[in-house]
């Protein structure tokens, strides 16, 4: 389970930190890819571990994953540029995406599938919990530490998570020649590269912009099309399409990504609204994110033993996503009279109901999969999930900068400034000015947050219509 705490408080660690980045290193218009580069490549990633993992076994490749992670760490902390902190971050997604599948799969290796829900609801608090974990270690380790002092800490988890490995069995894998899908890998980087790239590109729309985001749109296409017709001729697939034709997997995998898509952008972007609005330091803005850290680990957790003492599954998403759907509209309605506090705790009782998703979601899966595919059902998990992720983010992100770009250029200049800065940069403004730059900024957050309300809502509606309900 370590392997999983390190891989996705990588995610979101950066969350708090965001702000003292784009102080130290500038480029404040590409902070967000320093979370999004990762999501890329360990959404990349995920489908290589799972098929290599089947091929050559999960205990060794979880030493590469680990190594990779260790190495990419120092390279963030040794950053210099917003730039090289990208291409470090995606490096070290490489490493993520396999310590992620891994940690997933060994479970599936080796337990019977109502133990399998025990200590899926283990592994998923520990995988909730961290992504909320991160940014409140990430805000406290910034204002004492420094802001590189984030990565650092990798280097010690990632070796105590290498001798923990040690002690698993050593089991190999099947024992066929290595044989991989190459070119389905690269139309599917093309795919979501251009779909990001295009997402920034909206984000800051210009009127020279227009052909490059036809362009991109394009190439995204294209890429998805001749990924699909690769696939159902491919001898060994990257992505395995007759799964995905079970309506149990399609719709657990749909659910990951929107889940995904919700959690993540929340923890992106909760720390720059407390930031911007409320003028909370990191560390303030660790303890803000607390209840959610607890919270949705105790949903987990106890959605975890409930399952696993009654066979039930599906019936905890639905009711959980209906919490969470109406907690986030109701915080996007009042977003504007919402203390700092106040904010903090509503979002932490929407978060115990967060909890109780992701340990059905791979349960379900692993079943649906049958022993025969544990490796590849759960590598379409984690991959649903970190695209989700990445796409959700790039979206939320496009919404949130968009609407201040196109309000007033005037007050996406501010934001970024305040970003940096902080909100004593509002006082030395007049008063007529400073309302209308609050009025827009709470207007741009309250959209992206109902835009992380659809995803919930796609969710939801995901899980209500799930064919398998028990185990």
């Amino acid at each position: 389970m370590l392997p999983m705490f390190l891989a996705i408080v990588d995610q979101t660690i950066v969350a708090a930190a965001l702000p003292a980045i784009a102080a130290s290193l500038g480029d404040v218009e590409l902070v967000s890819w320093v979370v999004v580069a990762y999501l890329v490549t360990t959404t990349i990633a995920a489908p290589v571990y799972g098929r290599l993992g089947d091929l050559l076994g999960r205990r060794n490749l979880m030493f590469v994953a680990l190594a990779i992670v260790i190495v990419a760490s120092i390279l963030c902390a040794i950053s210099t540029s917003t730039v090289f902190l990208i291409c470090a971050r995606a490096l070290q997604g490489f490493g993520g995406g396999g310590l992620m599948t891994l940690s997933q799969a060994l479970i599936g290796e080796s337990l019977a599938p109502r133990d399998r829900a025990r200590y899926q609801g283990y592994l998923a608090a520990v995988a909730v919990t961290s992504s909320a974990f991160g940014p409140v270690v990430g805000g406290f380790m910034t204002e004492h530490l420094g802001w590189r002092s984030i990565f650092l800490m990798n280097i010690p988890l990632g070796l105590l998570a290498a001798m923990l490995t040690l002690r698993l069995p050593a089991r190999g894998g099947s024992g066929e020649p290595i044989r991989f899908d190459f070119p389905g890998l690269a139309l599917f980087a093309t795919f979501v590269v251009s779909a990001l790239v295009m997402l920034q590109q909206v984000q800051r729309f210009e009127l020279g912009s227009v052909p490059v985001i036809i362009v991109l749109s394009l190439a995204g296409i294209a890429a998805i099309v001749l990924l699909i017709w690769r696939e159902k001729r491919a001898p060994d697939p990257l992505l395995p399409l007759p799964l995905f034709r079970n309506p149990t997997i399609w719709r657990s995998d749909a659910l990951a990504a929107c889940h995904g898509a919700m959690l993540v952008s929340l923890m992106t972007f909760v720390p720059i609204y407390l930031r911007v609005v409320h003028g909370a330091s990191p560390a303030e803005i660790g303890l803000m994110v607390l209840p959610m850290t607890a919270a949705i680990g105790l949903g987990s957790l106890v959605t975890g033993r409930i399952v696993s003492r009654t066979g039930r599954t599906a019936i905890f998403p639905s009711g959980g996503l209906a919490v969470v759907v109406l907690v986030l509209i109701t915080m996007a309605i009042i977003l504007p009279w919402l203390s700092a506090h106040e904010f903090s705790w509503l979002l932490g009782f929407g978060a115990i109901f967060m909890g109780t998703v992701m340990g059905v979601v791979q349960l379900t899966v692993q079943v649906a999969a049958g022993s025969s595919r544990l490796g590849i059902a759960a590598a379409t998990v984690q991959f649903s999930r970190s695209l989700g992720a990445a796409l959700g983010t790039a979206i939320v992100g496009t919404v949130l900068f968009g609407m201040l770009t196109i309000g007033d250029a005037e007050t996406a200049r501010l934001f970024g400034t305040i970003l940096q800065e902080g909100r004593d940069v509002l006082a030395s403004l007049p008063d007529a000015q400073r309302r209308i730059a609050q009025a827009e900024i709470s207007d741009a957050f309250r959209a992206a947050f109902l835009v992380i309300t659809s995803f919930a809502a796609g969710g939801l509606w995901l899980a209500c219509s799930m064919p398998l309900r028990r185990v």
